[in-house]
Parts: C-alpha cells; sequence; structure tokens
C-alpha cells in the first residue's frame, strides 16, 4: 500500500544525510532509513551511521517513535565501475571539466533506483536525499534538474507516486548548519558534529571543532569553512 506520509531517506551517515533525517522526521509520521556500501573508502560511515542512529533515538525522544527500521544494501562493485578517487586509493583531483575525481558517475541514480524499489514494497513514497546545487554545483546528479527526471522516471517505471525531497537543495553549508540549530538545538549540532562522517579518506582519529576527519579532503574543506562561517554569525 502506498502511504505518502511515509519517508525514506538515504542516510550515508554523514553531515546532509543526517540534517535530512531528522527534517524528514519532524514531517513524516513513519520513516525508514537506506544506506549503502558500494566500495567507498570512506567506509567508516557505514558504522558511524549506526551510531548517529542509536543516538537520535537516545536523545531525541519526540522523534524517536517515528523512526522505524534501517536498511543496508550491499552494491559491492558499483564502485568500480566509475574508477573514482572516492573508490580507489589515489590521490583527488580535479579533471578538465572541473569536477573533481570524487565523483562515482551515476551513483545518486543507482541510490534513488534501489531506494524507489525498497519503498515500493514498504510503501515509503516520500525518498529524502542531502543533494545540494550550491556546494559541487558540477556534480551532475545533484542537480535539481537531473532528480526532478529521475521522480518522473520512478513514478513512470513503478507506476507509484515516488515524491523526492531534497530539503538542502538550495543551501550551502553555513545554511545547513543553521539548519541542524533550528530543528534540533545545541543538542542536535553536538550530535552532527560527533556522530557523522563527511571526510573522504575515512580519517576518524582527529578531532575538530566540526567533527571528525582528514581537514584536507574537498569534503573536510566544504564541512569546516561552513562551519567557520556559520560560527563568526553566530
Amino acid at each position: 500500500m502506498q502511504k505518502n506520509n511515509h519517508a525514506l531517506v538515504l542516510f550515508s551517515g554523514g553531515q546532509d544525510s543526517a540534517l535530512c533525517l531528522v527534517w524528514a522526521l519532524q514531517r513524516f509520521e513513519h520513516v525508514e532509513t537506506i544506506g549503502f556500501d558500494y566500495g567507498q573508502r570512506h567506509h567508516v560511515e557505514l558504522s558511524v551511521r549506526q551510531d548517529f542512529l542509536s543516538a537520535l533515538r537516545e536523545n531525541f525522544h519526540d522523534l524517536a517513535p517515528r523512526l522505524g527500521e534501517d536498511h543496508n544494501v550491499d552494491l559491492g562493485g558499483f564502485g568500480a565501475l566509475g574508477q573514482s578517487a572516492l573508490t580507489e586509493e589515489r590521490e583527488i583531483t580535479f579533471n578538465e571539466t572541473g569536477l573533481p575525481d570524487t565523483f562515482v558517475p551515476g551513483r545518486n541514480l543507482v541510490f534513488f533506483t534501489a531506494a524507489a524499489a525498497l519503498g515500493y514494497r514498504r510503501g515509503l513514497m516520500a525518498l529524502v536525499g542531502g543533494m545540494c546545487e550550491t556546494d559541487y554545483s558540477g556534480y551532475p546528479d545533484c542537480r535539481q534538474d537531473t532528480l526532478q527526471s529521475m521522480q518522473h522516471t520512478l513514478r513512470l517505471g513503478m507506476e507509484a507516486n515516488f515524491t523526492i525531497h531534497t530539503p538542502l537543495m538550495e543551501m550551502d553549508k553555513a545554511q545547513s548548519w543553521q539548519m541542524g540549530y533550528d530543528m534540533g538545538g545545541q543538542d542536535l549540532v553536538d550530535l552532527i558534529i560527533e556522530h557523522t562522517h563527511t571526510c573522504y579518506l575515512g580519517v576518524r582519529d582527529t578531532r575538530h571543532d566540526w567533527g571528525y576527519g582528514c581537514a584536507a579532503c574537498p569534503a573536510c574543506d566544504l564541512r569546516a569553512k561552513g562551519w567557520q562561517n556559520w560560527s563568526a554569525k553566530r
């Protein structure tokens, strides 16, 4: 049975998807999560996401009753198709198009297809992702046009009333930190700092004001600058 008030969040364990999870919990009566193992270098995110889910249930009692099952999907081998710096041990560089070679071709399209297949079976018609055009707008599978087209394709291909939600689409990282504070105050900000992972290299032995990471890769740089810009305005 299709249930428009039930959502499935693409939850990687990163800052953006954690914000989207809380956003969904405040809007839908039932929310489930889905994560993907696609051979990513920062495989640590798959364990960190469990820490965040546990901490969320423990610290946000008003949201916990809406948080349902978590699903882990094995997409092993997919990352090798794109031969990206996100799935191989190599230096992160930018190619001639200006894209960082952390771009995994088709990743978000595959993620939404897999999520929709699960959502179809479980009646989860709202699919929520943390894609954003403002940061790294060159990622073609993060663009609003791409995801609107994907929504149309999923509706046609499965004859189901799927809706793709991207609450961060027009935000920069400073605005996303503010969004976290607006939704859950300092408690949620602290939860994101301590229990989410963004670093492409999977570094979690060094803690900064904004969280754990190498402080050198593009993902850490983006998160750190967003934190600094947000903190300066508080």
